[in-house]
């Protein structure tokens, strides 16, 4: 009897799994009370137009992708909800990503920060390993950081390929270390381009994450998390290591048409076994496997 239970319970949890679930609890932020309705007088970040204008370019890109590999993806858009928060979760064949206009409500939130925040969620889905540990071995999802890292390092520059990237940069205030960082990492003006906006879309997320934890201390580009983990934390980095990440994926020079893997880590990101420094996963959460 209790082996079939356990069985039962393999299979609900294989067939209906969640990441970054709808409650908040294991969302792209931890669990938070902050709810920024429609109308709100503090509200600032993205109009609801935005909002859909963005998703709708992310479908595009990826519900190909998506459908070649025999899946459904479906973006459900909820901007009446107040959530500040993202979640995907898994069904069988079909896979969601849930947005909230709370979220891309938030005064920290830019078009490029809420971007990245549907390319993490689908990073959960496609964006390769590390994956989220599980009761028997691993779970369909990439873990957060991981997810983070493709957000920048693949669907985000995929997302602004098209753009006229220097006009967009133009109504920004880059600080001069991305712009450093990104001119020594690549010699094409448009991947300086896409270098330096990925970076700043990741500045508009990590501050979302040091706004709902109260933090005082400014992040930067120039003071990297300098811890080392003895592990790979799959959960959420903190809010200067996600930059971090964020920024390391901007500055990857592996292409974002060389697909990652499922399995293998080192396989379509840049990494140190490679000789990569700039470009490479932060030791602050991840930590690479020996060969």
């Amino acid at each position: 009897m209790r082996k079939g239970f356990l069985a039962l319970a393999l299979v609900m949890l294989t067939n209906n799994a969640i990441s970054c679930d709808v409650h908040g609890v294991t969302g792209i932020v931890e669990e938070n009370s902050m709810y920024i309705p429609v109308g709100s007088k503090s509200a600032g970040g993205l109009t609801e137009e935005q909002f859909n204008s963005i998703i709708d370019r992310v479908e595009t890109i990826y519900n190909p992708i998506i459908s070649g590999m025999g899946k459904n993806l479906n973006i459900e858009r909820n901007w009446d909800d107040g959530t500040v928060n993202a979640y995907a979760s898994q069904s069988g064949n079909n896979w969601k990503v849930a947005m909230f206009g709370g979220l891309a409500r938030h005064e920290t939130i830019t078009a490029d920060g809420f971007a990245t925040v549907v390319c993490h969620e689908l990073g959960h889905h496609i964006g390769g390993a590390p994956k989220k540990a599980s009761w028997w071995s691993s779970s369909w999802a990439s873990n957060e950081g991981q997810a983070d890292y493709f957000g920048t390092s693949k669907c985000l520059r995929k997302f602004m390929e098209s753009d006229d990237n220097a006009a967009i940069l133009a109504k920004m205030d880059v600080p001069a270390h991305v712009t450093k960082m990104c001119n020594a990492k690549f010699q094409n003006l448009s991947e300086v381009n896409v270098c330096q906006r990925g970076a700043m879309a990741g500045l508009s997320l990590a501050n979302l994450f040091r706004s709902l934890r109260n933090m005082t201390e400014e992040l930067k580009f120039t003071t990297p998390d300098a811890s080392i983990v003895s592990k790979t934390n799959d959960n959420h980095p903190a809010p200067q290591c996600r930059l971090d990440t964020y920024f390391q994926g901007a500055l990857c020079d592996v292409d974002a048409y060389t697909d990652v893997d499922q399995r293998d880590a080192k396989i379509g990101t840049c990494n140190r076994v490679d000789g990569y420094t700039d470009g490479a996963r932060p030791l602050c959460w991840y930590k690479p496997k020996a060969i």
